[in-house]
């Protein structure tokens, strides 16, 4: 469980910095202050030097969340990666000049403190093993949702960005499930992985994920779409996990998991509903 409990923090870290770079690199593209989001303003965003680094640490991230959904409990290895929250919001206020109120350090800290009792309550990963059909259901719902939030995009434009990235978040949650219950992970046996409904559910989720995020990270503020990221990415897989994989908590502990998981992703709430409001630059960045 300790591999798994790391890799989930290298993938906070890794995401939480990377949203940051990524957000500074999507605003001084200039079309979005002016106009909703387009293909062209997103795909100019992407190819930026500190996007491009962003996405690096991305890849690294990545790495890290495949790991830890693989050996602890989706609800314990979703909800460590969501403190990203945290790293994000200090860096904020370093790298784009954001002033962060008191009620959002509070909501912060008390994601972290959920996290904190979460952790301590998990655990062993579960070991049902799910049918072929929810490997084609993940994927035709990672499809739809990925529509869904393009058509949204286009109807609310410069008002989507919360909304993307809660989009994006559940997304980023069906592609750790995907993760989950793919076959062929192991070296030898890519044909088994080429074959599986779950290994493009992988791609599908991830890479509609990031670009939903991408979209959002142009309108809105970086504190608020990553917390709506987080609430998609954190709920969605947690409760697969428990009801259809199997996953546990220590014996007798069930009910401190419930208190602790509701609890961080009411934290996300917050933070959402405080960032979705624009932010006070202390200083312009340069």
């Amino acid at each position: 469980m300790l591999i798994g409990v790391i890799a989930a923090l290298v993938a906070c870290f890794s995401y939480g910095t990377a949203s940051v770079l990524q957000s500074h690199a999507a605003r001084r593209g200039g079309e979005a202050a002016v106009t909703a989001p387009t293909f062209r303003s997103t795909v100019t965003a992407i190819l930026a030097p500190l996007f491009l680094a962003g996405m690096l640490l991305d890849g690294l991230g990545f790495l890290g969340s495949l790991v830890s959904a693989r050996l602890i409990p989706l609800f314990l290895s979703q909800t460590i990666m969501s403190a990203n929250l945290a790293v994000t919001a200090v860096l904020s206020v370093l790298v784009l000049g954001v002033r962060l109120r008191p009620r959002d350090w509070a909501a912060i800290a008390i994601v972290l403190a959920a996290l904190c009792v979460l952790g301590f309550s998990a655990g062993e990963l579960g070991t049902e093993v799910p049918g072929r059909h929810m490997h084609w259901s993940v994927l035709a719902a990672s499809v739809l949702i990925f529509v869904f939030g393009v058509v949204l995009v286009r109807v609310l434009g410069k008002k989507a960005a919360v909304p993307a990235g809660l989009i994006a978040g559940i997304l980023y949650g069906a592609m750790a499930v995907a993760v989950r219950i793919t076959h062929g992970l192991d070296p030898f046996q890519w044909h088994a992985l080429v074959s599986d409904p779950a290994a493009w559910a992988v791609l599908v989720a991830g890479g509609g994920g990031f670009y939903l995020f991408t979209v959002a990270l142009q309108i809105g503020s970086v504190n608020g779409v990553a917390a709506a990221l987080v609430m998609g990415e954190t709920v969605i897989p947690g409760v697969v996990g428990v009801l259809l994989l199997g996953d546990v908590a220590k014996p007798g502990l069930g009910w401190l998991v419930g208190v602790a998981f509701a609890t961080a992703v009411a934290g996300a709430v917050a933070i959402a509903i405080f960032g979705a409001a624009e932010e006070e630059p202390a200083a312009v960045p340069v």
